[in-house]
């Protein structure tokens, strides 16, 4: 092994002849030597390097795969707000809102009216009637999607909001007035809903998944 040990002289030496070259003291009488487990001189036992310490396994770390605790991100759900807007209320908005359309739709009628003179009349008629219903559209669509709110719920005070209280997409905005054509197709029965559910939610409200709330 000594051969072994000078023949790689020049190389670093591996783990087995560093061990074996590892000098010990025999602490019973004083004897020196090479590393071994019993003293040449007196067979006391010898303590100076156990034979782990070169040759076992380095200790792995403590959890070398832990991570820090998992912190639950998501927003909590918003419940409905606890003082929606109810029936009566509603109510009271849409005909401030049906009276400003109706101001608006009058107008327009009587200037088709003087542009085309009386032998026109049904043309400009037919085509004011689709106008109006684009005139109610976009108004809506738009003062719910922008605002939440209708020149009659703002007076009101009540807005359309999403479930989570935020404002409405286009999407939203879209969909919820389209949906009310359904609510009122089943003898408005769909607009009575918001009278006699608890969240005073209508069925246009539940399609779209918004709610009307008071500020």
């Amino acid at each position: 092994m000594r051969a072994l040990y000078r023949g790689r002289k020049g190389h670093d030496q591996s783990p087995m002849l560093r061990y074996a070259a590892m000098p010990v003291t025999c602490p019973r009488c004083g004897w020196q030597g090479e590393q071994a487990h019993y003293c040449a001189r007196c067979g006391a036992t010898l303590e100076a390097a156990a034979p782990g310490s070169v040759f076992s396994r380095p200790a792995a770390p403590s959890a070398p795969y832990a991570t820090a605790p998992v912190v639950a991100s998501y927003a909590p759900r918003v419940e409905a707000s606890a003082r929606p807007a109810g029936f009566w209320i509603r109510f009271v908005a849409y005909i401030i809102d049906g009276f400003f359309l109706l101001v608006v739709q009058a107008v327009l009628w009587g200037v088709g009216w003087m542009s085309v003179g009386g032998g026109g009349w049904r043309a400009v008629g037919a085509a004011t009637h689709l106008f109006n219903w684009l005139i109610g559209a976009v108004y809506f669509i738009a003062f719910h999607y922008r605002w939440g709110q209708t020149f009659g719920k703002m007076l009101m005070q009540i807005r359309v909001v999403r479930m989570d209280g935020g404002p409405l997409t286009l999407g939203q905005s879209t969909g919820r007035y389209f949906a009310t054509y359904l609510s009122a197709i089943i003898l408005s029965i769909g607009f009575i809903m918001a009278g006699l559910r608890r969240d005073k939610r209508a069925l246009h409200d539940l399609l779209a998944g918004t709610r009307v709330e008071r500020l």
